[in-house]
């Protein structure tokens, strides 16, 4: 099984201690324990690696006074059961769309989302309300920030400032890391 534990493409410094954090894709808790040290709620989401990520989080001790660390076995998508293959592992859990795993998490201020994919399927206007995205984009589109490619980008484009890094060396089908903040009215 492949952990996830480097998690310095991601940028987080500026989660608010009063952000809902909503980790998608969360692996072991990498991601969910840093945020956690920023803020007090944070909904992790994880298909594949579910128990190692509740025996990693359980571990940890990093829960404080007041902390909310939730964790759920599901998976971003149409709302159906789906088989997700992962490495050379196989899960067949339920997916939701983001509005369904935003309720679920009582808000989201701050989406990281790791999905191995499954971003193409975010409707843009479940966005709406999210002030920090830290997204993993995987092909298709090519171009991730085309403005003709794909109405998540297109929406992401208009309604937040935003950069990606460019990850294509990390694996197949891997394009980046988007990091994108709410433009002010």
């Amino acid at each position: 099984m492949r952990l996830i534990t480097d998690i310095s493409e991601y940028h987080y410094s500026d989660i608010r201690p009063s952000d809902r954090v909503l980790d998608i894709g969360a692996n072991c808790g990498a991601f969910s324990l840093a945020a956690l040290k920023l803020c007090w709620h944070v909904t992790a989401i994880e298909p594949v690696t579910f128990k190692e990520l509740f025996e990693c989080t359980a571990q940890s001790g990093e829960l404080g006074i007041g902390s909310s660390l939730r964790l759920y076995n599901c998976a971003l998508g149409d709302g159906k059961i789906h088989t997700i293959h992962w490495d050379e592992h196989v899960a067949r859990v339920q997916t939701y769309p983001l509005d369904r795993l935003i309720e679920i998490a009582g808000g989201c201020d701050f989406l990281k989302c790791d999905a191995e994919g499954a971003e193409w399927t975010i409707n843009p206007v479940h966005l709406k309300g999210i002030r920090r995205i830290e997204m993993e984009l995987h092909c298709p589109p090519i171009c991730a920030l085309n403005p003709n490619s794909k109405p998540l980008t297109r929406y992401i484009r208009e309604n937040y400032n935003c950069t990606v890094t460019d990850n294509s060396n990390r694996g197949v089908g891997v394009i980046g890391v988007l990091h994108a903040e709410v433009k002010k009215p």
